[in-house]
């Protein structure tokens, strides 16, 4: 028998079936997949029952190697090296492609490797980088201090207006790097006007998604090329994980990023993937308690007197109130959610800012990390955006005062309650 022609990177056991593909064995047990909603693919996209032992969740294949039939039928079961594919990151891989509508998805170790691989897959010495001028620090750390040494120019914009889009691109542009909501201050970003006019500069668009997940916006839907989560935050849920993914919308663009992964070895753990296709399946279940927890608290957070500030993107009144931002919301952001980050200044400014920080009491917990069931109030320019330089920080409103929220699914009275109690202490 003739040997069958198999990539060694982009394995046929780890490509993704669209959903909208049905199956057509209707043998007993067997699962199809058709045109289904999104939590039904939350809990069981790109999964079926072990074929083996019939076991509901997907095992975890811990194995460092596999067996080959043959020299002649090499890879035929579409895994050789864990580096270069496992079953169980493959599962959760079709679940979270299944759930962005994407072609293919790549999940690694974090949310940082999932986006170095990104940028250094489509960027060479040479090329330049538009980036929005917010972004997570690690983002921004990443661009400036460590793929400029390759030679990769940037530039930070302000990415709100598609006119500074397109005044900042080059002839050598070859990225053009979104995210929306931004990491902290909730700037929203119109992906269609942006990802047409990349496409007619014939440049890769990329959107950092994390904050609200493809339960409230799907930016391939809007033309993006690749959608990057750390999956650490919603898709995890449960401050357990650490992880991240890309999602392609293209087959190519997907094999480009299979390619380069298994290169720099970023590839996700099986057991990382095994927790995290189980915490998967109540993606939009938290999500939709967290989100009216964040609309209340930001509604509370705006009647205080203490409060200066507040910005949510449910919220109409206030700080938020931009016709032009509010326009996007309503376009972008699905099922009436507009996730769990919020975030707000008092007055007295980061003196009173550190003060309500460190005096809070639970359920809030001062850490970093987001999306959590638990609430986490957190300094971006001491935590999450300290790798940022200071006036980079100022210029989009990140002061050291500047205080970020992400609501879990506690009782919105009771983290009111201990808001309140912070607030008047001041």
């Amino acid at each position: 028998m003739a040997a069958k022609h198999v990539d060694p990177i982009v394995a046929p056991g780890r490509e993704y079936t669209n959903p909208k593909q049905q199956n057509t064995d209707t043998g007993a047990g067997s699962w199809i997949d058709g045109d289904l909603g999104f939590d039904t693919l939350a809990v069981h996209g790109g999964q079926k029952p072990d074929p083996q032992t019939g076991a509901i969740l997907s095992p975890i294949v811990m194995a460092t190697t596999f067996v080959q039939p043959s020299i002649d039928r090499y890879m035929e079961t579409g895994f050789s090296y864990t580096r270069s594919g496992n079953p169980t990151v493959a599962d959760l891989e079709k679940r979270v492609c299944a759930l962005e509508g994407g072609a293919d998805c790549t999940m690694y170790t974090t949310g940082m490797a999932a986006t170095c691989c990104a940028i250094s897959t489509f960027c060479k010495k040479g090329d330049h980088i538009v980036i929005t001028n917010c972004s997570y620090g690690g983002t921004n750390r990443a661009v400036r201090v460590f793929f400029s040494k390759f030679g990769i120019e940037f530039d930070f914009i302000d990415m709100t207006s598609v006119e500074e889009v397109k005044k900042y691109t080059k002839p050598n542009t070859t990225m053009i790097f979104c995210e929306t909501p931004a990491n902290p201050t909730l700037t929203l970003i119109d992906l269609q006007a942006v990802s047409d006019f990349a496409k007619e500069k014939n440049i890769i668009t990329i959107c950092d998604s994390t904050f609200v997940t493809p339960f409230i916006t799907k930016p391939l839907d809007f033309g993006m090329d690749i959608v990057l989560h750390s999956s650490t935050k919603f898709i995890d849920g449960h401050n357990m994980t650490v992880g991240g993914a890309l999602i392609s919308r293209t087959k190519e663009i997907g094999d480009m990023l299979r390619f380069n992964q298994n290169i720099l070895g970023s590839n996700m753990s099986p057991f990382v993937a095994y927790l995290q296709l189980q915490t998967v399946k109540t993606l939009s279940l938290r999500i939709t308690k967290q989100s009216a927890n964040a609309q209340a608290i930001a509604e509370f957070l705006f009647s205080h007197p203490a409060v200066d500030k507040v910005c949510y993107p449910g919220l109409e009144q206030g700080f938020w109130a931009c016709e032009d931002q509010k326009r996007i919301a309503k376009l972008q952001h699905r099922n009436g959610k507009h996730g769990s980050m919020a975030w707000f200044e008092v007055k007295g400014g980061s003196a009173a800012g550190k003060k309500l920080m460190d005096t809070i009491q639970r359920p809030w917990a001062l850490c970093e990390n987001l999306g959590a069931v638990e609430s986490i109030i957190t300094c971006p320019s001491v935590m999450t955006h300290a790798n940022m330089l200071k006036e980079d920080r100022e210029k989009v409103g990140i002061t050291d005062g500047f205080i970020r929220v992400s609501t879990g699914i506690e009782e919105a009275e009771d983290l009111i309650a201990a808001l309140k109690a912070a607030l008047d202490n001041l």
